[in-house]
């Protein structure tokens, strides 16, 4: 009788997903357990300084493919009409380099001859809603990064209603502004985060004023939002429909990107294990030689931003630097040393710092000596240099010497499990090694078999010189000797017969290697959720106006940096709100008697430096807009047009530079 049980459905893959500054982060990324990188190409990266060339991404791109692990390149800029032609002459290029991915924000990308790459709608997209979700997914993008802001209900809504796979940054810094809607950068210094280059306005001090102007909070980061860190909500997150988890920070040193992605593939493997319905995206069991600890590289404190529910401590108000941990208490004042009681031994080199007046006053050590309970420092500055320094400061260490010192060493091995089977051929034998993917590859030795003169170590002595695998990027699992008797093998013989298995399996493994195929568009084209757009959606070139006149949408604005008027027009869209945040919200004041008429009025406003913005609350969707001027900028997009054919760029032969 046939067998009618159900085939057992395949484990799902649950991917993380790393940044990489330039090729050797990506790479030591993927050692560290990585399962994707994205990375910036030549150009048009939301990161302007992170930009690499063409042969970084294919030298990243060969080793991750060595591990079935994806490099996705971010090409995730909105364009000028004039670099359409060169976002499509990159967008070859890393193409024919071997990358996996376009991370694109710019729509109008859609309409140009595009390589048969797999497309990721960026996080300058602004993904909330289940509609702008199920869009991306009928137009062809097959991955998408969801909005940093959504709650675990919200993602659980959109995944129910796509089929793309869900992408949610798990770490790093937080943009307070949604994704893709900020303009406050490029109203005041002219530099565009839309264009990669945010002069990050969002970290520096304001006064916080209400209608009446009085001060509600003077001189504070009161748009520095602390670090994100979902840790404890990876499973939550996994069983609302998260498939990828990202990493923030391209940016970052190389010791963030081995310590952070060191962090999370522990603590995703400690989940698979047990929950066997997933596996990792990419193959190899990694082996940290370090103990990872979020906590030891830059952060501005930690918060799960509104994934559980909105909070009132998400901001870093008081400083947008990295302060580090509590680390102990000033004790006494000598000359040019000063002692303290310590929570943890401290070393030569170490980085301390302290609160004076609002101000992080750095504190980095020469020496360090242990003398009874407490611990004399020397530091580099002079204490008359120090201000507020005394006993009973409160000092705390960002900066770890001997655990950095680790980091800057090799610190992770990456293996993939391999099976071995030395067998006998009638003319001499043969190895056959079979990798954890169930590729295999086998080689034969043809000689003559003659009897062991000592064949109680011939076994022992096979599976040590087969075992051999520490140079290589496999593991040996299980290795089996199938002989009918003891035969003589030279360990030289042995060991170029495995060497040979090892080429033999590694280029097997490169054919067998796949990219993901491009999402086909659905056809009739699908209808945007929206008839109208404002210069909130970044239309910056007429082929973004093709693509959404093709798609059902009737009026479109220009892109904010495309405006020549003036006007006052929200420059920053955020889900931070200020006035919960000093429990000033109608909301939290709800059957407070006299309080709540008094808070609702507005506006309050911001004042940096000579800028001031209005602050106005949305409170149906809860949302909060710091509204300036749209200042005046040189149009450099063409006027509106109907036409809707898909412009098509001359495409150079593989391999050519200009």
């Amino acid at each position: 009788m046939p067998d009618t049980r159900p085939t057992p459905a395949s484990p799902e893959r649950l991917e993380l997903l790393a940044p990489a500054k330039t090729g050797e982060f990506g790479i030591e990324a993927i050692n560290h357990g990585a399962d994707a990188v994205y990375i910036g190409g030549p150009a048009f990266g939301a990161r302007a300084n992170a930009g690499n060339e063409i042969g970084e991404i294919a030298r990243l791109a060969e080793h991750a493919h060595r591990y079935n692990a994806r490099v996705l390149v971010a090409l995730n800029t909105i364009l000028h009409d004039n670099e359409l032609e060169e976002a499509h002459r990159v967008a070859w290029q890393v193409y024919e380099a071997g990358a996996d991915a376009l991370i694109i924000q710019d729509m109008g990308l859609l309409e140009i001859d595009l390589p048969p790459i797999e497309l990721h709608a960026s996080t300058q997209c602004d993904i909330r809603t289940v509609e702008k979700a199920k869009f991306l997914g009928e137009v062809g993008f097959s991955q998408m990064v969801l909005a940093r802001e959504l709650s675990l209900a919200q993602i659980r809504q959109i995944h129910a209603e796509t089929n793309a796979t869900l992408e949610f940054f798990i770490h790093g810094a937080l943009c307070v502004a949604f994704s893709g809607q900020c303009y406050i950068s490029h109203a005041h210094t002219d530099r565009s985060a839309n264009r990669g280059d945010c002069s990050q306005d969002c970290r520096l001090p304001y006064t916080l004023s209400d209608d009446q102007g009085r001060v509600v909070a003077f001189e504070k980061h009161l748009l520095s939002m602390k670090d994100n860190n979902q840790t404890s909500n990876l499973a939550a997150l996994i069983d609302a429909g998260i498939r990828s988890f990202k990493i923030e920070g391209r940016y970052k040193d190389l010791g963030y990107v081995k310590n952070i992605t060191g962090h999370y593939r522990r603590q995703l493997d400690q989940f698979m294990e047990g929950n066997p319905q997933y596996r990792a995206a990419s193959s190899g069991r990694t082996t940290l030689l370090f103990t990872p600890n979020p906590d030891k590289t830059f952060h501005r404190g930690t918060t799960d931003y509104f994934v559980n529910e909105r909070k009132t401590d998400i901001g870093a108000f008081d400083s947008p630097k990295f302060v580090g941990l509590p680390i102990g208490t000033v004790t006494r004042l000598g000359q040019g040393w000063f002692e303290m009681e310590a929570n943890a031994p401290l070393s030569n080199g170490d980085g301390l710092n302290y609160m004076h007046k609002r101000e992080v006053i750095g504190l980095p050590i020469n020496i360090a000596e242990q003398r009874g309970d407490v611990w004399r420092c020397t530091p580099n500055t002079p204490l008359a240099d120090l201000p507020g320094l005394k006993p009973g400061t409160a000092i705390n260490r960002n900066g770890d010497h001997a655990w950095e010192q680790a980091l800057t060493k090799k610190s992770a091995e990456r293996r993939i499990d391999v099976e071995l089977l030395l067998a006998e051929t009638a003319a001499g034998f043969s190895l056959r090694l079979t990798d954890e993917d169930g590729i295999s590859a086998e080689v034969v030795l043809p000689m003559e078999k003659s009897p062991a003169t000592q064949p109680e170590r011939v076994e022992a002595a096979l599976r040590e010189n087969l075992g051999k695998l520490g140079t290589t990027i496999f593991s040996a699992r299980k290795i089996t000797l199938a002989l009918s008797a003891p035969w003589f093998l030279p360990a030289s013989t042995v060991n170029a017969l495995r060497r040979d298995a090892v080429s033999a399996l590694e280029a097997a493994r490169s054919t067998a290697y796949q990219r993901p195929a491009r999402q086909p568009a659905a056809e009739p084209p699908a209808i945007y959720p929206e008839e109208s757009l404002s210069y909130l959606a970044n239309i910056y070139n007429d082929a973004a106006r093709r693509f959404y006149a093709k798609h059902g949408v009737k009026l479109m604005d220009a892109a904010f940096e495309a405006h020549k008027e003036d006007g006052e027009v929200p420059l920053m869209v955020t889900k931070h709100c200020l006035r919960f945040s000093f429990n000033l919200c109608p909301k939290q004041a709800k059957g407070v008697t006299g309080v709540q008429g008094q808070i609702r009025a507005e506006p309050m406003t911001l004042v940096s430096g000579g800028e001031t913005y209005t602050l106005r609350f949305d409170c149906r969707p809860c949302e909060m807009h710091v509204v300036g001027k749209m200042k005046k900028h040189i149009l450099q997009s063409p006027p509106p047009t109907t036409v809707s054919a898909p412009l098509v760029f001359h495409r150079q032969r593989p391999g050519a530079d200009s």
